[in-house]
């Protein structure tokens, strides 16, 4: 059966990725983005790679009603909405104090508002359908915050709270939509090098870093198994277990100038008077960028977390074996 999919943020980084990896099953993909030329590139890549087909929507995921529009049309067009996945983002790197009530606005209405009026829309068709999957692209930063991101760490905290609320909800009436959200690590994406930023030195994702290959790999499983939660990489596992063990130490060992600032600051030297983000607008709109940021060389191609978490059962049972045979070597040495 060939599935419909709908990817927001699908012109670079991992909605790219993701788009690149349905169209190889031979889905029909519609693709939202901000910008034309990513958007083209994305369309071109996803056709050449496989895809059914391929529609494009140039659309701020911030406008409810357009957003509406595209699902409506989807549906209108291909008669279904089977995967629904919530990818758009950007940010602002600085101290709180900043980043101006605008800057907090603007990354809340892209990021959590996109992602809610993004879930409404394919509600619309799957709760009539009595199907389908939403998947939100989330982070560890969803369960603890970072210095010099509040307002990005904010948005995926309400995703977060947005999607359990949801969940329930969805339970209580009987519908089979599932809900699923994919807890990120640190991406290669090139959205560290069009964020906005007050920094001295070029963003960079805190190392290790994962190429967005990785992260598609989880998201399409999810996906698959309407997966409750993925946590994606081993970081994410242990961000997620030192915040809930030692979130105090986490604040004091974050807030030093080696971790929480350096860590996410390349050596380069950049110029603010001439550094060009995608709040406002498409940084992609006469540019291709493509999957990839410009961390290539420093980037994991794969992850064993992500493979165990896929492969429970398997896992399962090869250490339920090794503790039967442990507990055997025991016995006899006894």
């Amino acid at each position: 059966m060939t599935q419909t999919v709908v990817i927001t943020g699908a012109s670079a980084g991992v909605g790219r990725a993701v788009a690149i990896a349905y169209a190889r099953r031979g889905a029909r993909l519609a693709l939202i983005a901000r910008g034309s030329a990513g958007l083209e590139g994305a369309s071109l890549e996803a056709r050449a790679a496989g895809a059914a087909e391929v529609r494009t929507y140039q659309l701020d995921v911030a406008d409810a009603d357009a957003v509406q529009r595209a699902a409506d049309d989807v549906v209108q067009a291909w008669g279904s909405l089977d995967v629904w996945i919530n990818d758009a983002m950007t940010s602002v790197f600085a101290p709180a104090w900043e980043i101006s009530p605008a800057e907090f606005r603007r990354v809340t209405d892209v990021n959590y508002l996109g992602t809610v009026f993004g879930t409404l829309a394919a509600l619309k068709h799957m709760r009539a359908a009595g199907q389908g999957t939403i998947v939100q692209i989330g982070s560890a930063l969803a369960y603890r915050g970072i210095p010099l991101q509040a307002p990005y760490c904010a948005s995926k905290h309400a995703i977060q709270g947005f999607n359990d609320s949801l969940r329930a909800e969805l339970l209580h009436d009987g519908n089979q939509v599932k809900l699923s959200m994919v807890q990120l690590p640190a991406v290669n994406t090139p959205q560290f090098s069009w964020v906005r930023t007050r920094l001295p030195n070029h963003p960079q994702p805190v190392p290790p870093i994962y190429q967005p290959e990785v992260i598609a790999k989880g998201v399409l499983w999810a996906a698959d198994k309407g997966k409750r939660e993925l946590n994606i990489g081993g970081p994410t596992l242990k961000t997620r277990l030192g915040n809930i063990v030692a979130p105090a130490f986490l604040d004091w060992y974050l807030s030093r100038d080696k971790t929480g600032y350096q860590g996410q600051q390349t050596d380069e030297k950049i110029d603010l008077a001439t550094w060009q983000d995608n709040v406002d607008k498409p940084a992609d709109e006469t540019r291709d960028h493509g999957a990839h940021g410009i961390f290539d060389d420093q980037s994991r191609t794969s992850s064993f977390a992500l493979w165990a978490a896929t492969h429970k059962p398997l896992v399962t049972g090869v250490l339920s074996a090794g503790v039967g045979l442990a507990a055997a070597g025991l016995l006899r040495r006894r």
